[in-house]
């Protein structure tokens, strides 16, 4: 019996390695990717012979959306936001995931209990805490140099254009910010018409200066080309343009606003059994630890904080740059899902016309 067990074992294992040789993960491309490809992708591939495609997209939700739309599903794992996350798995479009499945931490605690707090959701597994900060051109300013959202918005002070992501998501709360609100009453001025023209009167300070962004390269080549001298953007996008290419950013980390990119699998992917596998892989503890070699996002695991050490480069130290840091958690603004299914289309809406000059 034992043997027929072994052998059984064996062929399963045989059938799995002969239908799955491949995973198709869609991510958002850039020093993200790059910390992924590294991290994750390399080292599951060279444990399990499993090829990992990368395919990049400004937000992996967009083609996710209209593959499920179309009933034509392509990729196998996509790396999207929280709030995705919790609808798509509310309109049944992803397989949920039981945390009893997924590795323990090394010293035993079972996932549910290791992961950070909304990191684990029905249908879907955080790998990283990143943030949208505020990042200037040094040589752009002599002598006193801007620190705090205010500063942003303070053209006469620091003049020149800024940069920010076309999307109401991550500029209304930092009008807000900027005006003086807390960052712990930013929703609840939100939910209401006052806060809502509080935020966009103070973005009507700074329209005529703005440049408008909607891919996370953006905002990086803006300040490499001299096109704005202050943007919002990933924080691990400006950390590899500072530590890794030598640009003369600094960040400002006052007011950043905090999510965490999560991996779903959409119902009818092509390779379900390695996409799970995949996942698995990419969420333990030493991978998500790894990752933080490569970029400046901050693991979802408990367990992985205590593994962080250097950059790539061998001498640059990662605490100092991560989001979870807690000098850059008091005035931080953590995502609301809930909140932005409630208000998304309603905000989205207003902004869009705000944009357009109605």
């Amino acid at each position: 019996m034992k043997t027929t067990l072994v052998l059984s074992t064996a062929l399963v294992g045989m059938a799995f390695a002969a239908t799955a040789q491949e995973v198709n993960v869609v991510s958002w491309g850039g020093a993200y990717e790059v910390s992924q490809v590294e991290a994750y992708n390399k080292p599951f591939t060279e444990k399990t012979g499993i090829k990992v495609n990368m395919i990049a997209a400004d937000n992996p939700s967009t083609p996710l959306k209209a593959q499920i739309e179309a009933n034509n599903i392509t990729g196998d794992v996509f790396d999207i936001e929280v709030s995705d996350a919790i609808r798509l798995c509310d309109e049944g479009a992803l397989v949920e995931i039981n945390p009893d499945d997924l590795p323990a931490a090394p010293d035993g605690t079972p996932a549910a209990e290791d992961f950070i707090d909304g990191a684990l959701q029905d249908c879907a597994v955080a790998n990283i805490f990143w943030g949208t900060v505020i990042a200037f051109d040094t040589t752009k300013f002599e002598g006193e140099k801007p620190s705090t959202a205010a500063d942003f918005f303070d053209t006469e002070k620091f003049p020149g254009k800024r940069g920010l992501p076309k999307n109401p998501k991550r500029t209304l709360y930092l009008a807000l910010i900027a005006d003086g609100v807390p960052a712990d009453q930013v929703y609840e001025k939100l939910s209401t018409p006052e806060g809502v023209d509080q935020a966009f009167a103070k973005l009507d300070a700074i329209k005529d200066n703005v440049v408008w962004w909607e891919a996370g390269a953006q905002p990086v080549q803006l300040l490499a080309d001299g096109e704005v001298v202050m943007a919002t953007g990933y924080n691990g996008r400006f950390f590899d343009a500072m530590v890794g290419e030598g640009k003369p950013f600094e960040i400002i980390w006052d007011g950043q606003y905090m999510d965490m990119d999560m991996f779903a699998i959409p119902k009818g992917a092509p390779n379900p059994e390695a996409a799970m596998e995949y996942l698995k892989f990419a969420t333990d503890t030493q991978r998500l630890a790894d990752q933080a070699k490569y970029i400046a996002y901050g693991p979802s695991r408990k367990s992985s904080a205590e593994l962080v050490g250097l950059y790539k480069d061998g001498k640059t130290e990662m605490a100092p740059h991560m989001p979870t840091n807690p000098e850059h958690m008091k005035t931080a603004v953590m995502d609301d899902p809930e909140f932005w299914a409630d208000h998304d289309a309603e905000l989205t809406e207003r902004f869009n016309s705000w944009l357009a000059g109605a």
